[in-house]
């Protein structure tokens, strides 16, 4: 029934207050797409001003304001015509409210749909989210989980929302693939690995932390639904064992085909275990509430040795109580405290709750106080910073100020920062953990270069793809000395030109008298001159072309040379058979001394030798129409310098050459037409020595040439034509393959870049702000070195995380050749003890411990209050965050991590 646009609007209006005041978990919201409502909203705000205009002038209301046609939310949905019955159409990825769609409560999406139709139908449920449950919100993007079936390997996706309990899954999987109840376990596939066994059916798909797009195996039984597994040493256990243990067994089941039999009941505390005889180190810390990311932090730093045996020592008498930026030794009391529960905890109990060594941390770093979840990397720094503060022995500490290095050797400037920096900062962390890089800093304008060296407490590397960009650029020669070749180089990604140039210089093998022309083409043009050594990277895009030039250093005033190349081709508009001269290929470009003297003979010598290299041999052997004594050879070019050039747009007139007749092949010259500033075009092919006219307010002549097709049988131009784009896709597929090492990390990490704007340098010399150039170096190593590898990505737009698998080294990771110091020819050589893991993305995640037991030379996984052994094997995964390595001396044994309570700080040898 259609009613007028002002009942209309009564009627919504209406509807919405009254959906609004009763929105509650479970009630029903549908999607509509802002352009059908924009047109409905103007159909009935218009229509309502058109009224009350006539209104006021006594008339009758204008109705030639069109009424919507049918509700159209086809652009919403994903075109693959699959359709889920729970949820309706699969929508698009990315959609954003209030730009793609907008809202509607279901009463109100039911009356509009009664007025107009059309659709599809969208609909999506109201939730409870927040801490405390009681914020609503509609799940417009339900999750989507791929469903993997083993043994059979078939695979589906599915939606279904976070607030839906396991066991919907559990009934959903098994109605996706055909199955029987109770036919099949759901495990959690994440990376296609076998995690945790999800089996607890009353806990929602939130509460364990199920994500987006996460895989699930669905693993069915071979003899009708009596599955066992079989765990090493021979336990077998049914389905019925599941439901009788401790039902946390999902968090870390993924370990059990490591574990034996008494590791089983020692794990999960089953009747007839004891403790008396298990050995230190294996005790597990409680969940508080989202406290994965503390526990995993706490495990490493308990485990390693030389934190061990200091705080199982009588380390009071160090704490400090009198420094104001500490906590007056509360905190270390704390972590002391926790540290020997969890070395040393009453028969009978496998794991602490941390619930007051939190409560303390809380005080100091207020942000940890609550129970959300939080960076487990952020945690640990600000934990070691707040020890350090509590065991710092500097309690008055004074101001020292380093002197810049002025050209003073490396080695003595880096010892006096070092000193200055102990002389305030003395505790067992600065001991262990700290090192020392040396940072140097060039002003881009002035070449003002100065050397800081700073302590660290840990190395975040970036992750490769993160911090290198592959770029392809075709280089040309203006000499006619090689044929144009694409090189593809890698850059930082934050980078400048300068940074391009160089890479491409060292990869053409440009000579000492060279320089790069690098330059951005569209549309067969140079559209612009990358001229500033400085414009960023990121101003080219992938999908841009670039070229660059070797041209030589000129020490005179000069010009470019900008060789167009035109072909005919046959205009589509038309409806008869016209042809035109249209641009193709890439435009060559040289350098050329310009006066008053210049001629048409001199622009014929330097285009025949920039073609030169192009030329077909074989033809040329039996045919003489060309006169190859005009071109000009290299040594007859001028030689020069460093040159600005600015860019300059050109536009194309309509030539009335006749140049693609037989006779143009014949004669010794180029078909070679001038174009002016004023898009005025000269023939350049007769009269050898008439001067040329040259704009004094141009940088560049523009000379295009027309390619007969008597001339391109002379000449093999599919080497202008073929011009890359920048990003590479082959090339970039073959990088991504490749294994990323932690030492590629870590070049990346001390490769020279410039600084992001936000960090702009003070140049001493030019006294302005400068965006200078940074370049990192190892100068000094700690004995215990942390390094975080930075998957996470934080962005204006958006937030990620990069799952991004890098191998590692556990054993013998050497950073000897890292090391700026020469000094020291000792050997840097580090083994892997400790890893804490994250498993997830950036909504939601889950945090472990992979620690080693020196003395058992044996790996363990700390889940919380769960601790089970694995492979070494294991402990290399894609969900590696932050590793922790121990310094490994070559002249004596590695020493073990078990604590001995006679150690003291200062006089144990840690290693």
């Amino acid at each position: 029934m259609e009613m007028s646009p002002e009942k209309e609007t009564v009627v919504v209006r209406a509807l919405s207050e009254s959906a609004e005041s009763l929105a509650k978990p479970g009630d029903v919201f549908h999607l509509v797409a802002c352009s059908w409502w924009n047109s409905w909203v103007n159909y009935v705000s218009q229509t309502r001003s058109a009224a009350s205009v006539s209104h006021q002038q006594n008339s009758v209301p204008s109705t030639t304001l069109n009424r919507p046609c049918a509700i159209d939310n086809t652009d919403l949905i994903q075109h693959s015509g699959s359709e889920d019955a729970a949820i309706g159409f699969d929508l698009r990825d990315n959609l954003v409210e209030g730009t793609d769609y907008i809202l509607l409560p279901k009463a109100i999406w039911n009356q509009l749909h009664e007025w107009y139709g059309g659709g599809p139908k969208l609909a999506r449920k109201v939730i409870s989210s927040g801490l405390s449950e009681n914020e609503l919100s509609v799940e417009v993007y339900p999750l989507r989980l791929h469903l993997h079936l083993n043994p059979k390997g078939d695979r589906c996706t599915i939606r279904i929302s976070k607030k839906e309990t396991v066991g919907e899954l559990y009934r959903k999987a098994c109605e996706t693939f055909g199955l029987e109840s109770e036919q099949a376990f759901i495990w959690d596939y994440y990376g296609q690995r076998k995690h945790a066994l999800i089996n607890d059916m009353d806990k929602s798909l939130e509460d364990i932390n199920i994500e987006m797009d996460q895989d699930i195996l669905v693993d069915i039984t071979d003899n009708g639904g009596n599955m066992s597994l079989s765990v090493a040493g021979g336990l077998s256990m049914d389905k019925s064992f599941f439901k009788n243990v401790n039902p946390e067994l999902s968090q870390y089941s993924q370990y059990l085909n490591q574990t034996t039999s008494r590791e089983v009941e020692k794990i999960h505390g089953m009747p007839g275990f004891s403790t008396s005889d298990s050995s230190g180190g294996l005790t597990g810390l409680s969940n508080l509430g989202n406290t994965c990311y503390m526990n995993s932090a706490i495990q490493c730093l308990v485990h390693t040795p030389q934190f061990a045996l200091y705080f199982l020592d009588d380390y009071h008498q160090e704490k400090t109580r009198h420094n104001r930026v500490g906590r007056r030794g509360k905190l270390a009391v704390a972590f002391g405290d926790l540290l020997k529960k969890l070395w040393a905890p009453p028969p009978g109990q496998v794991s602490v709750n941390p619930r007051h060594f939190k409560a303390k941390l809380g005080r100091f770093a207020p942000q940890f106080s609550d129970l959300h979840q939080h960076d487990s990397q952020e945690l640990l720094v600000l934990l070691l910073d707040g020890l350090h503060e509590d065991l710092n022995h500097v309690e008055k500490i004074s101001n020292i100020k380093s002197r810049d290095a002025d050209g003073r050797p490396d080695e003595e400037v880096g010892d006096e920062y070092w000193s200055n920096h102990v002389a305030r900062n003395n505790s067992i962390i600065v001991d262990v953990c700290q090192g020392q890089y040396k940072s140097t800093l060039v002003c881009p304008v002035c070449n003002k270069m100065s050397v800081i060296f700073d302590p660290f407490m840990y190395l975040s590397l970036p992750l490769q793809f993160t911090s290198i960009r592959t770029m392809t650029v075709t280089v040309f020669t203006c000499d006619g000395s090689a044929l144009p070749a694409a090189f593809t180089i890698n850059v930082p990604k934050l980078g400048r030109c300068r940074d391009l140039i160089q890479a491409l210089g060292s990869s053409c093998s440009l000579k000492d008298n060279e320089i790069i022309l690098l330059v951005k083409i569209q549309n067969h043009l140079i559209n612009c001159f990358l001229e500033d050594p400085l414009v960023p990277l990121s101003s080219i895009k992938d999908d841009d072309h670039l070229a660059a030039y070797k041209i030589p250093k000129f020490v005179k005033k000069f010009k470019f040379l900008q060789l167009i190349h035109r072909r005919e081709e046959e205009n589509p508009g038309s409806s008869q058979r016209i042809t035109e001269w249209k641009p193709f290929g890439t435009p060559l470009v040289s350098p050329i001394l310009c006066d008053d003297t210049f001629t048409t003979g001199d622009i014929q010598s330097v285009v025949h030798t920039m073609l030169s290299p192009l030329r077909r041999t074989e033809i040329l052997r039996h045919a003489d129409v060309f006169d190859t004594s005009i071109a000009a050879t290299a040594s007859d070019l001028p030689r020069a310098v460093n040159c600005t050039v600015t860019s300059t747009d050109f536009i194309f007139g309509e030539s009335k050459q006749e140049s693609g007749n037989s006779k143009v092949t014949g004669l010794r010259k180029l078909p070679l037409l001038q174009v002016d500033e004023n898009n005025s075009c000269f023939d350049l092919s007769v009269g050898e020595e008439k001067a040329v006219k040259i704009a004094s307010s141009s940088r560049s002549i523009l000379v295009s040439v027309d390619w007969s097709q008597n001339l391109l049988d002379y000449y093999e131009t599919s080497y202008l034509e073929n011009l890359p784009v920048v990003k590479n896709g082959a090339a970039s597929k073959r990088t991504r393959k490749e294994p990323l090492s932690l030492y590629t990390c870590l070049e990346a990490f001390l490769r020279e870049e410039p600084l992001v704007l936000e960090e702009m340098w003070y140049c001493p010399q030019c006294k302005e702000q400068r965006q200078a150039s940074k370049k990192l170096d190892l100068w000094r190593l700690p004995d215990v070195l942390i390094i975080q590898l930075k998957r996470f990505e934080y962005s204006r737009s958006a937030k990620h995380k990069l799952k991004t698998f890098v191998h590692f080294p556990i054993h013998d990771f050497n950073l000897t050749d890292y090391i700026g110091s020469k000094r020291n020819s000792m050997q840097h050589l580090y083994e892997l003890y400790a890893v804490i893991n994250h498993y997830g993305d950036m909504r939601s995640g889950h945090y472990t411990a992979h620690i080693k037991l020196l003395d058992e030379n044996r790996w363990y996984n700390f889940d919380d209050a769960h601790v089970s052994p694995i492979d070494e094997d294991a402990v290399r995964s894609s969900a590696a965050y932050v590793l922790f390595y121990r310094r490994v001396k070559s002249d004596c044994s590695s020493a073990s991590n078990r604590p001995q309570s006679s150690a003291r700080h200062k006089k144990v040898s840690y290693l």
